[in-house]
């Protein structure tokens, strides 16, 4: 049997219908595929591949640069939100392992690799034990993120809403999967994924 796998790989759109404008579009846009997905009766598996590494990993969350900061980091809040982080190879393997899945069939697939589960916290004490510098933190609160957002351009506010969502609200952690989808690790125990240790040690 034949299955389509949209590109989303991100958060679950189904999700986020109180997400902020103008990121809001990329979840309403991406529901309008799945409706028409579903409306058809086409066999399907959706992807939830959280955060990939290489956009938040390394550079510990940092908008505007994919490389580790030298000296200050910027901390949403407190920075103890959790969220997901996975490494793109490691999306790729579980991808291809869903498409021939019974279990898989007509669900939503969640990444959530244990060990990656991370806060933004989380993810400076490793970077600072790995490299041996310790960074300057520099806290913002949630009321100037959001307000930060006015004088920025309509990429630039898509990127801090969604920012906002991962690592204030806490979107990838703050639900259960319910019956409509399952656990990638759950269902393919025999996968080895990275470690957001092993994956920023590329960086040092």
């Amino acid at each position: 049997m034949q299955r389509f796998l949209p590109s989303e790989f991100g958060t679950d759109p189904s999700r986020m219908e109180h997400a902020l404008e103008p990121g809001r579009i990329t979840f309403d846009e991406k529901m309008e595929v799945r409706r028409a997905i579903e409306a058809a009766s086409i066999p399907h598996t959706y992807i939830s591949a959280n955060c990939f590494a290489a956009y938040f990993g390394p550079n510990l969350a940092q908008i505007g640069t994919l490389l580790p900061p030298k000296e200050k980091v910027r901390v949403y809040g407190d920075g103890n939100v959790k969220a997901i982080f996975v490494d793109e190879d490691d999306v790729a393997t579980y991808t291809m392992k869903t498409i021939d899945d019974p279990r898989a069939l007509n669900k939503t697939i969640y990444l959530r690799p244990p060990e990656n589960i991370l806060s933004q916290w989380d993810l400076i004490v490793k970077w600072e034990k790995l490299s041996g510098n310790v960074l300057e933190k520099i806290y913002i609160p949630v009321d100037e993120f959001l307000a930060s957002m006015k004088d920025m351009d309509f990429g630039g506010q898509i990127i801090m809403g969604h920012f906002y969502h991962f690592f204030y609200e806490g979107c990838l952690t703050n639900f259960d999967i319910g019956e409509d989808g399952a656990e990638a690790t759950l269902l393919y125990p025999d996968v080895e994924y990275t470690r957001m240790d092993d994956y920023m040690k590329r960086y040092l």
